[in-house]
């Protein structure tokens, strides 16, 4: 049985332990989709990725993202984690700093800023596009608020390789005190095929200028720990809405406390365009023993 290696990480922590958990198979060749499946089902994680190969020459590798249930083209946390085991494992080395991850998504550029236990991976979020704003945007989305006031920007249904909706809260203290009803989320989510609802506040802390929380119900996860591709999206609707305010350059994000977690996200904004990224923790480096041949 072939020896493989596996790499468990924790994504976008602040602390070690505050982040997004992540399995990465080193060296996927030879797997079929059902296997891959399988070990994801097996891991039980929100996400486990396997790296390969690339097919497009302009390429460093190739990722396939999978849930427990089902394969995604794309996700923030799982894209910055395979960036990590990509350079921890010696896979690939950046082109004049930057990574080319191909996966469901495309060919997408991930930049390497600093070394070792410093390092920081920041990916670039998919364009973005406000489609609906305002709380009448749909009738299911007052009941998935209830129990939030409202902040600066009005609620709104982004897409940008996924869609979510986005709601503003009036302050941090009521963001983190929140208790949204989460069946009203998946409703929503369900009735406009999006991932949830994610909503943020501003804040006045020196370590971070932003909170944010994300209800992901649409496929099974109640709250999410850290969100890449959901803070791509925060960060473009800002810029759209506030070009020039005070978070429009880039800001720091905290996520996750609500749920024993402590993720820190960077935002640097270039233009339009957004990176989302920060550190990742190597936790667990070993072999995996695992039949996957036919």
């Amino acid at each position: 049985m072939p020896v493989l290696r596996y790499l468990h990480l924790d994504v976008f922590a602040a602390t070690y332990g505050g982040g997004n958990h992540l399995g990465v198979v080193t060296d996927a060749r030879g797997w079929t989709d059902e296997q891959m499946q399988r070990f994801a089902r097996w891991t039980n994680l929100v996400e486990t990725t396997f790296l390969l190969p690339p097919t497009d020459p302009s390429a460093s590798y190739r990722v396939r993202i999978f849930t427990p249930h089902k394969e995604i083209p794309f996700a923030g946390h799982p894209s910055i984690g395979s960036a990590h085991a990509v350079l921890e494992c010696g896979i690939a080395a950046p082109r004049d700093g930057v990574l080319w991850q191909e996966c469901g998504a495309g060919v997408l550029p991930i930049r390497v800023e600093g070394q070792g236990s410093q390092r920081q991976l920041l990916l670039k979020s998919p364009h973005a596009v406000v489609e609906k704003t305002g709380t009448d945007a749909h009738p299911l989305l007052s009941p998935a608020l209830a129990g939030i006031r409202l902040g600066e920007l009005p609620p709104a249904y982004v897409a940008g390789g996924r869609h979510w909706w986005l709601a503003e809260c009036a302050d941090e203290a009521s963001l983190r005190a929140w208790r949204p009803d989460v069946a009203a989320i998946k409703a929503l989510a369900d009735a406009t095929d999006s991932l949830g609802l994610c909503a943020f506040a501003r804040s006045g802390d020196p370590a971070y200028q932003l909170v944010v929380r994300a209800f992901p119900a649409g496929v099974g996860i109640v709250e999410d720990p850290a969100s890449g591709a959901a803070n791509g999206l925060i960060a473009a609707y800002i810029a759209h809405a506030q070009p020039n305010g005070p978070l429009a350059r880039g800001y720091t994000v905290s996520q996750g406390r609500e749920i024993g977690h402590d993720a820190a996200l960077l935002v640097q904004m270039d233009g339009k365009s957004g990176w989302i990224g920060g550190r990742t923790h190597t936790i667990v480096d070993g072999t995996l023993h695992w039949e996957h041949k036919a």
